[in-house]
């Protein structure tokens, strides 16, 4: 599963799912853009792993919440050998019971994972068009398939993933452009395990154990190759079985 020559862009990259999709895409023989917000010293760490197994990738970070800085940054990769892989990471949760989420905890969360999917998709979508050879993929998640308690906000952010993907899917699929979402469940990381203990997971979980930021990598890996050239407007979980 080649990705030699391909340009990729990782939105969340500095982050476990993110960081584990930029190596594995970067081990294919991608190019990857490896994007964090402002914790640009984390992105370096990624990409110093890459570069020291071998694989190309440099460090970019910005916010994706604001449209105009996003354009600025992103611009200067497309001029000479655009991005033709395109997988949004980044996202962010505050939760609460919506009775009594505040605005600024509903607006940011949508911010970063739905605004954000437009502000770093929509200025790379031209230069990749023109190549006739492109994958978009919103690491979404189950909570935008099913819902969850004191996620309001974040399943209504990843639900709109899902109709982006499934829109693009149709507007350029004659382009050679496919567009899907990841929905993972349980995976984890340290933010997760805090919140999900293994007697959790294993009560809730038909596998009786959390995924690895891996296990979403190389589904991500593999939609961005050509082995996954007719699969487009899809969401697919990647939850043990839950949902």
């Amino acid at each position: 599963m080649s990705l030699d020559g391909k340009h990729a862009f990782v939105s969340g990259g500095s982050g476990h799912i993110g960081g584990a999709i930029c190596r594995t895409l970067a081990a294919a023989g991608a190019k990857v853009a490896v994007h964090a917000h402002s914790g640009r010293e984390r992105a370096e760490a990624v990409v110093a792993e890459i570069r020291a197994a071998g694989g190309s990738a440099e460090a970019i970070a910005f916010d994706i919440t604001d449209d105009e800085a996003a354009r600025a940054a992103l611009e200067p990769f497309t001029v000479d050998v655009p991005f033709q892989i395109v997988v949004h990471a980044a996202g962010s949760t505050s939760d609460a019971p919506l009775a009594g989420m505040t605005a600024a905890s509903w607006r940011s969360v949508i911010e970063v994972s739905l605004n954000g999917f437009f502000n770093v998709v929509q200025p790379l979508l031209l230069p990749m068009l023109r190549t006739r050879w492109g994958r978009i993929v919103a690491i979404s998640s189950l909570s935008g398939v099913m819902g969850n308690h004191g996620q309001a906000n974040y399943a209504a952010a990843k639900a709109g993933l899902h109709g982006a993907v499934k829109s693009l899917s149709l507007e350029y699929a004659s382009r050679g452009v496919t567009a899907n979402a990841i929905a993972p469940g349980i995976i984890a990381t340290p933010e997760v395990l805090e919140v999900f203990p293994k007697e959790r997971v294993a009560a809730l979980v038909p596998m009786k154990r959390a995924g690895n930021p891996q296990e979403v990598a190389d589904l991500a890996a593999f939609l961005v190759s050509d082995k996954a050239a007719y699969i487009s407007g899809q969401v697919i979980t990647i939850a043990g079985g839950l949902g």
